[in-house]
């Protein structure tokens, strides 16, 4: 008997309910689950939950499987996207409650309260912004968008000389420089 007739004769008997064909099934493909979830590198206990999610899916849908001399790519196939299944999982995770319990060792993230600054921070600009006269105030509201315009588009918005849009920016920079509350943050 080839392998292939080995194998559908373990799905039919396993379809039927002979729990020896399934452990037989199991044992067979183990290795096959396993060396698809190793290069995944997922972490242990991750990998662990695709193989259980990979014989679960063989479980469920045993009565569905078409050809099951092809039983083998089947169950790779299943174990690759319960990987990307889980991959996909973790990146949703927020790993905020660690980094505020534990502080973020790479440096990459800010801590809580220098967000708190941060916004601060950027409340007193935004309020020094709008105390400038109104040339330097719309000027910089245009310059500070979250998408930077050209300044042929500032030009045309406020209708004044491309020309102009550098050393006016330049005067408002000033301004904002010996704002008392700007100062204050600097220090």
């Amino acid at each position: 008997m080839t392998v292939e007739h080995e194998v559908t004769d373990l799905v039919s008997r396993a379809r039927s309910g002979d729990r020896d064909a399934w452990e037989e099934l199991v044992g067979r493909f183990r290795g096959l689950v396993v060396a698809v979830t190793r290069t995944f590198r997922l972490a242990p206990e991750d990998a662990a939950d695709a193989v259980q999610q990979t014989w679960l899916r063989l479980f469920e849908s045993i009565d569905r499987v078409r050809e099951p001399e092809r039983l083998a790519a089947w169950i790779a196939t299943t174990a690759r996207r319960e990987c990307l299944r889980l991959l996909r999982a973790g990146r949703r995770e927020d790993p905020t409650e660690d980094i505020e319990r534990h502080g973020d060792p790479t440096g990459r993230f800010p801590a809580p309260d220098q967000e708190l600054i941060s916004a601060q921070e950027r409340s007193t600009v935004r309020a020094a912004v709008l105390a400038l006269p109104d040339r330097h105030r719309r000027l910089m509201t245009v310059l500070m968008a979250t998408t930077r315009p050209s300044y042929v588009t500032v030009a045309e918005t406020l209708e004044m000389p491309v020309g102009s849009i550098g050393p006016t920016r330049m005067r408002a920079i000033e301004r904002l420089r010996r704002d008392p509350h700007v100062l204050a943050l600097a220090s």
